[in-house]
């Protein structure tokens, strides 16, 4: 960051007679970095009484003397046309405006006076938004600005005698922020800061050691930062001191539907709600004002669409009505659904999520004569999805769903090996979790898809019920794959395709029959302009962007990907995938280009490190053969064990010093399960070990604590949860 030479060419620091200190060391910094600088300061005391021209002269002395750029003012801040005219008087422009002037008027509430509150809200609040309207339209026509606002704690979370002080600084907050919205494409960026520094206002109530420790000059590097031409935060809250920096941001619980349609709303039913009301497991962090919206409207229409008994006064007939009982659904499994293909259906699918022949690296994926021919990985939710769609789940005790009220939230998919391109699968789903929303039962679905006995991918479809919520259950769940929000920086790679007008009559081929997508008078009762796409179409699109620009289309290198359905797309519209690349994982969102709505967030995908690349398939293991048993016997005894033993252990078999397979034991989660790969959630204790020496421990061979000891058995997580494998690898493990 040397020199600033964009921002260089002129910036004004304002050195309110709050915080002196502070804007010393922001002008000291500026005009060490090469900035011309403009100090102002009234030079009061910290309630704003007297008037000098010292305190400034001296920072721009200082800078001088360093054979820096810098010119004094002396005007209040509510005279921001001279402060500004000043800085254009003297360097020709303005690119940087620090809003840093304050003083103090401490009273408890009930003794402040309207003088004590008025001249508060001058000196912060308005001196802020005279002296930045003054900049504003010079940074327009120029293209470019950089403005902080300086908030305190105080501001965000109260404190004793500061009501005036308070209000004002969360006023800043709120005036940047618009001013981030409107600035925005005039590359005009607003920050708010909150400080905690040694000041004119503080050295009277911070001893020396304190004042020491918040030296200003341990604020003063992130201003010039929100101040760079390359940084692109925009409309930020960070709290900074002692060296310390931490971003905050609004947080807002999932809530509850209080009101039922053509009842009446009592605060008897807020009462009774008011616990998932204040429940914050799972908040949501709404960025802008129309996401904020969006979610009330979402309200209006679940309750219109409310189908209400008769005077529904309380939680418990809520609770009654939903039809949902928890205790009887999870771990329940469904039937087990076969899916037969040949190649026609992996290429069918390619097309319906927009491969082309007109790119030759989509060659591989939709031409069967192909020597490369293989599957999308994203075709793993085809198989899977049958759980789903074709009424697997009517069939599990304690759910009374109606369908039409059924939305697709969020899709986890992982891969064990790639997709055969012909075949027959099998896929077992299991009812992992059921959550209570409030507006809604969140179902969680975990779904095993097999070639045989080789597993080859999992599936986690998250099933939003809306209105089936309030039946009392939790909240969240440790079994949820969860989303993460994007690195906050520009991202690596943006892939844009168009949709065509057929896209969702075309994906739907592969299975997914549902009338929303095509059928326009279906689609305007789901209150929709016309039919939407798919959301697992525009899943395809985001995976298959990731596999080529940062996989170079090779499928044995995808791993995993996770989406939230943010919003619907119409066939017809741009998906733009914004990716940024953070080791082995891709983090991704999809835009819908002409509404710049995100229509997938919360994404990643994860691609299989150097290290984790799978070797060539290794036949004759015979710790495949002990694990099948083990797996066999577990399926016979499997609930007691469970009970009994409370982990997750992964194996890791070794071959010629390289890792052949995979193994897990699942002895948590259900009846238990033992599977070929990692696991699926954390495994609490992973051993490596060589297929020759599992085999000879099971056998008795080999000292379990010497194997420990010499190196050939490595373990990792919980040791002492091995001890609880004894019996298992001696009894159940017998061929």
């Amino acid at each position: 960051m040397k020199g600033l030479k964009r921002l260089a060419s002129s910036g004004i620091a304002l050195l309110g007679t709050r915080s002196a200190r502070l804007g010393r060391a922001y002008a000291l910094a500026f005009a060490e970095r090469g900035a011309s600088v403009v100090v102002n300061d009234l030079g009061g005391d910290f309630k704003g009484h007297g008037k000098s021209s010292s305190a400034a002269d001296n920072v721009v002395e200082e800078i001088r003397a360093k054979g820096g750029k810098a010119v004094a003012n002396y005007d209040s801040v509510e005279a921001g046309e001279k402060l500004v005219k000043t800085a254009l008087d003297a360097f020709g422009r303005i690119d940087i405006l620090i809003n840093n002037a304050g003083i103090l008027r401490d009273r408890s509430f009930a003794r402040i006076s309207d003088e004590d509150w008025d001249i508060i809200h001058k000196v912060h609040l308005r001196g802020s938004f005279l002296v930045t309207r003054a900049a504003w339209n010079h940074m327009k026509n120029q293209n470019f600005g950089r403005i902080i606002m300086t908030s305190s704690a105080a501001g965000i979370y109260g404190n004793f005698g500061q009501a005036n002080y308070s209000a004002a600084k969360l006023g800043l907050l709120g005036l940047a922020n618009t001013l981030a919205v409107e600035g925005r494409k005039y590359n005009i960026h607003c920050n708010t800061i909150a400080p905690t520094a040694g000041s004119r206002l503080t050295q009277t109530v911070m001893p020396q050691d304190m004042l020491d420790a918040f030296k200003p000059e341990y604020v003063a590097p992130l201003v010039l930062w929100l101040c760079h031409e390359s940084c692109q935060e925009n409309s930020g809250l960070f709290e900074v001191g002692a060296g310390w920096i931490g971003k905050l941001r609004w947080e807002r619980s999932l809530g509850a539907i209080v009101r039922q349609k053509n009842q009446p709303m009592t605060p008897e039913e807020v009462q009774n709600k008011w616990e998932i009301i204040c429940d914050f497991n799972n908040a949501n962090k709404p960025r802008t004002i129309q996401e904020s919206v969006s979610m009330l409207n979402d309200v209006l229409s679940q309750i219109e669409s409310q189908d209400v008994s008769p005077n529904p006064t309380s939680y418990s007939a809520s609770r009654s009505s939903t039809g949902f009982d928890p205790s009887q659904s999870i771990g329940q499994k469904l039937p087990t659904m076969s899916y037969e293909y040949s190649h026609l259906q992996p290429i069918l699918y390619a097309l319906g999520v927009g491969m082309s022949t007109k790119d030759p690296d989509h060659l591989k994926f939709l031409f069967e004569g192909s020597e490369e021919f293989c599957c999308l990985p994203s075709f793993g939710v085809i198989p899977a999805q049958a759980s789903m769609l074709d009424g697997g789940l009517s069939s599990v005790p304690g759910l009374n769903i109606d369908f039409t009220k059924v939305l697709h939230g969020e899709q986890y998919l992982e891969l064990y090996k790639p997709l055969p391109t012909s075949g027959k699968l099998t896929s077992e789903a299991t009812i992992a979790d059921i959550l209570d929303k409030g507006s809604g039962a969140l179902i969680l679905l975990d779904v095993n898809t097999y070639s045989g006995k080789d597993l080859l991918c999992y599936n986690q479809f998250s099933v939003f019920v809306v209105g089936a919520g309030g039946f009392g259950g939790k909240r969240s769940s440790e079994k949820t794959k969860v989303t993460v929000n994007p690195p906050n920086r520009p991202p690596d790679a943006t892939a844009m395709d168009l949709t065509t007008g057929d896209q969702a009559a075309l994906y739907r081929l592969s299975g997914d029959w549902n009338p929303l997508h095509i059928e326009p008078g279906f689609a305007a009762l789901g209150g929709f302009q016309k039919p939407i796409l798919h959301g697992l179409c525009s899943f395809g699109f985001a995976a298959r962007h990731v596999l080529k620009h940062f996989a170079n289309n090779d499928v044995t290198k995808f791993k995993a990907i996770k989406v939230r359905f943010a919003k619907p797309v119409y066939p017809g519209q741009t998906l733009q995938t914004e990716m940024w690349k953070e080791g082995s994982r891709i983090h991704l969102q999809t835009k819908v280009k002409e509404t710049g709505e995100v229509a997938i967030g919360g994404a990643y995908v994860d691609l299989t490190s150097s290290s984790e690349q799978p070797s060539a398939k290794v036949v004759g293991l015979k710790s495949d053969l002990v694990f099948g048993e083990i797996g066999r016997r577990i399926k016979e005894l499997g609930s007691e064990l469970v009970k009994k033993v409370n982990a997750i252990f992964q194996w890791n078999i070794t071959k010629d010093g390289k890792t052949a397979v995979q193994w897990t034991m699942d002895l948590k989660n259900g009846s238990g399960d033992v599977y070929q790969g990692p696991a699926r959630g954390k495994a609490d204790t992973i051993f490596s070990l060589s297929d020759d020496d599992f085999v000879d421990l099971v056998l008795g061979k080999i000292n379990p604590q010497k194997a420990f000891i010499s190196g050939k058995l490595k373990v990792k997580g919980n040791i002492m949860l091995s001890q609880k494998l004894g019996t298992i690898l001696q009894q159940y493990a017998k061929l």
